[in-house]
Protein backbone atom coordinates (compact mmCIF):
# COMPACT_ATOMS: atom_id res chain seq x y z
CA UNK A 1 0.00 0.00 0.00
CA UNK A 2 1.23 3.36 -0.97
CA UNK A 3 1.60 5.86 1.97
CA UNK A 4 -1.00 9.01 1.92
CA UNK A 5 0.25 11.93 0.58
CA UNK A 6 0.06 15.31 2.32
CA UNK A 7 -1.56 17.05 -1.23
CA UNK A 8 -4.73 13.94 -1.00
CA UNK A 9 -5.54 15.60 2.28
CA UNK A 10 -4.99 19.45 1.30
CA UNK A 11 -6.80 19.75 -2.11
CA UNK A 12 -10.25 18.62 -1.12
CA UNK A 13 -10.31 19.89 2.45
CA UNK A 14 -8.59 23.19 1.15
CA UNK A 15 -11.39 23.47 -1.57
CA UNK A 16 -13.93 22.85 0.82
CA UNK A 17 -12.70 25.33 3.10
CA UNK A 18 -11.45 28.14 1.30
CA UNK A 19 -14.44 30.30 1.42
CA UNK A 20 -14.03 31.43 4.59
CA UNK A 21 -10.74 33.72 3.98
CA UNK A 22 -12.48 35.67 1.11
CA UNK A 23 -16.03 35.47 1.00
CA UNK A 24 -17.99 37.95 3.43
CA UNK A 25 -19.70 36.37 6.44
CA UNK A 26 -22.51 36.69 5.34
CA UNK A 27 -22.77 35.19 2.42
CA UNK A 28 -20.71 32.27 3.79
CA UNK A 29 -23.59 31.85 6.32
CA UNK A 30 -26.56 31.89 3.61
CA UNK A 31 -24.87 28.36 2.11
CA UNK A 32 -25.47 24.97 3.43
CA UNK A 33 -23.92 24.20 6.78
CA UNK A 34 -22.57 27.33 6.93
CA UNK A 35 -24.95 28.42 9.96
CA UNK A 36 -22.02 27.85 12.10
CA UNK A 37 -20.72 31.54 11.21
CA UNK A 38 -23.56 32.98 13.17
CA UNK A 39 -21.99 33.32 16.73
CA UNK A 40 -18.74 34.39 15.55
CA UNK A 41 -17.33 37.64 14.58
CA UNK A 42 -16.14 38.20 10.72
CA UNK A 43 -12.47 38.44 11.81
CA UNK A 44 -13.08 35.33 12.94
CA UNK A 45 -14.34 33.08 9.92
CA UNK A 46 -11.63 34.82 7.67
CA UNK A 47 -9.03 34.22 10.48
CA UNK A 48 -10.16 30.55 10.31
CA UNK A 49 -10.48 30.17 6.52
CA UNK A 50 -6.92 31.43 6.60
CA UNK A 51 -5.59 29.44 9.23
CA UNK A 52 -7.45 26.03 7.00
CA UNK A 53 -5.54 27.48 3.73
CA UNK A 54 -2.50 27.76 5.40
CA UNK A 55 -2.79 23.94 6.85
CA UNK A 56 -3.50 22.99 2.90
CA UNK A 57 -0.46 24.58 1.80
CA UNK A 58 1.23 23.29 5.14
CA UNK A 59 0.69 19.70 3.92
CA UNK A 60 1.92 20.18 -0.11
CA UNK A 61 4.96 22.74 -0.24
CA UNK A 62 7.55 21.35 2.13
CA UNK A 63 7.53 17.80 0.55
CA UNK A 64 6.97 19.52 -2.45
CA UNK A 65 9.73 21.74 -2.22
CA UNK A 66 11.61 18.96 -0.05
CA UNK A 67 12.38 21.70 2.74
CA UNK A 68 11.60 21.08 5.49
CA UNK A 69 9.66 18.38 5.24
CA UNK A 70 9.13 17.64 8.83
CA UNK A 71 5.79 20.36 8.69
CA UNK A 72 3.60 17.68 6.88
CA UNK A 73 3.31 15.76 9.95
CA UNK A 74 3.28 18.70 12.18
CA UNK A 75 0.87 20.46 9.61
CA UNK A 76 -1.88 17.39 10.17
CA UNK A 77 -1.86 16.93 13.40
CA UNK A 78 -2.79 20.48 13.86
CA UNK A 79 -5.14 19.97 10.62
CA UNK A 80 -6.84 17.11 13.62
CA UNK A 81 -6.86 19.97 16.31
CA UNK A 82 -8.92 21.86 14.19
CA UNK A 83 -11.15 19.28 12.78
CA UNK A 84 -11.95 18.43 16.42
CA UNK A 85 -13.23 21.95 17.02
CA UNK A 86 -15.42 21.58 13.71
CA UNK A 87 -16.63 18.38 15.00
CA UNK A 88 -17.60 20.02 18.30
CA UNK A 89 -19.30 22.98 16.38
CA UNK A 90 -21.23 21.31 13.65
CA UNK A 91 -22.41 19.05 16.43
CA UNK A 92 -23.51 21.16 18.79
CA UNK A 93 -25.44 23.06 15.39
CA UNK A 94 -26.89 18.78 15.28
CA UNK A 95 -25.39 18.98 11.81
CA UNK A 96 -24.42 15.48 11.78
CA UNK A 97 -23.29 15.14 8.22
CA UNK A 98 -20.85 18.02 8.60
CA UNK A 99 -19.36 15.71 12.07
CA UNK A 100 -18.92 12.98 9.60
CA UNK A 101 -16.94 15.10 7.29
CA UNK A 102 -14.92 16.29 9.53
CA UNK A 103 -14.34 13.19 11.06
CA UNK A 104 -13.38 11.49 7.76
CA UNK A 105 -10.53 15.01 7.42
CA UNK A 106 -9.65 14.11 10.74
CA UNK A 107 -9.16 10.29 10.24
CA UNK A 108 -6.90 11.46 7.07
CA UNK A 109 -4.57 13.63 8.62
CA UNK A 110 -4.21 11.59 11.67
CA UNK A 111 -3.26 9.04 9.66
CA UNK A 112 -1.07 10.93 7.18
CA UNK A 113 0.97 12.51 10.63
CA UNK A 114 1.23 9.45 12.07
CA UNK A 115 2.98 7.98 8.78
CA UNK A 116 4.67 10.51 8.33
CA UNK A 117 6.51 11.05 11.62
CA UNK A 118 6.98 7.19 11.99
CA UNK A 119 6.89 4.52 9.18
CA UNK A 120 6.83 6.81 6.29
CA UNK A 121 8.80 9.69 7.28
CA UNK A 122 10.83 11.94 4.41
CA UNK A 123 13.78 11.38 6.84
CA UNK A 124 14.55 7.82 5.56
Amino acid sequence: MRPLTGAELALPAGRAHYPGAFVPKEKLAAVHGGGWTEGVGAWSVKVLGLLELLAAVGLVLPALLDRVPVMVPVTAACWVLLMIGAMVTHGRRREFAFVALNLAYLALAAFLAWGRFGPESFTG
